[in-house]
């Protein structure tokens, strides 16, 4: 391998974190051609993930790591989000350690590249791709190894659980999850509420922030979030709430009685 070949290799090695996916296409811009790209992996510095992917030869890379190429490589909005921002925050104590799926949330013009889709991460991974919510309003970032990804901040991360329920994710647990959020911060759960296009996630999320108690809520400014009109029916066989026009599990109504 020329010199000028071993210094930009050396570049490379030493200012990408470890156990992270390097995408083809982001390496060609980079000046990494494919060629040499192919060279790399011949001499076994890389190795092939699947088409347009590579990662150091016998690193350990987890989805994360694949997450890390679609935030900073691609340029995608693609994050971890709902239960699985939540848990990697530590604030779903009471979800298993060991978790055998993760949800992400991403933009509706994203399109998650076939070497994320086929790779066996060693969990199962959904991705829901919509533009409820602005892709780049209440993230925050998470250290994880050696790199950062960006993930659903706690009130974002509510809003999406909700966006999936009652169908994939049970209500009475985005309450207890709600239950715990105790010190969100007013003027982003606002700007949060006032960009949500979702009139049933708004609805809810002020409902289940309700039930809660939580101290906050009397911060918001309701008079500027758009609720919609008319009655939401959340579940056919439930309760309804006037106050947020709503029909909810019984169950969930029945806790403070």
């Amino acid at each position: 391998m020329s010199t000028e070949n071993e210094s930009k290799l050396n570049h490379l090695l030493s200012t990408q974190p470890l156990g992270v996916v390097l995408s083809s296409a982001w390496l060609a811009k980079q000046g990494y051609s494919l060629d040499l790209q192919k060279r790399y992996k011949r001499s076994h510095w890389f190795n092939s993930i699947g088409t347009g992917a590579l990662i150091r030869h016998s690193d350990q890379v987890d989805y994360l790591g694949g997450i890390y190429a679609l935030q900073t490589q691609l340029g995608l909005s693609v994050h971890p989000a709902a239960k699985t921002a939540l848990s990697m925050q530590g604030k779903a104590h009471y979800l298993e350690l060991a978790t055998k799926s993760v949800q992400l949330f991403g933009g509706k013009e994203d399109s998650l590249p076939l070497w994320f889709k086929k790779r066996d991460w060693g969990v199962s991974v959904n991705c829901k791709l919509t533009s409820f919510l602005p892709a780049d309003l209440g993230l925050v970032e998470v250290g994880h190894k050696s790199f950062k990804v960006k993930v659903s901040s706690s009130a974002r991360a509510v809003m999406e659980c909700l966006y999936l329920a009652p169908k994939s994710q049970p209500l009475m647990e985005v309450y207890e999850l709600m239950e715990g959020l105790n010190n969100l911060r007013p003027a982003t759960v606002q700007k949060l509420l006032e960009a949500c296009t979702s009139v049933k996630v708004k609805r809810l999320f002020l409902y289940l922030a309700d039930r809660a108690g939580h101290e906050w809520l009397n911060y918001l400014k309701l008079d500027k979030v758009d609720l919609g009109s008319g009655k939401r029916a959340i579940v056919s066989d439930g309760v309804y709430v006037p106050k947020y026009q709503i029909t909810v599990p019984k169950e969930l109504e029945a806790l403070h009685e």
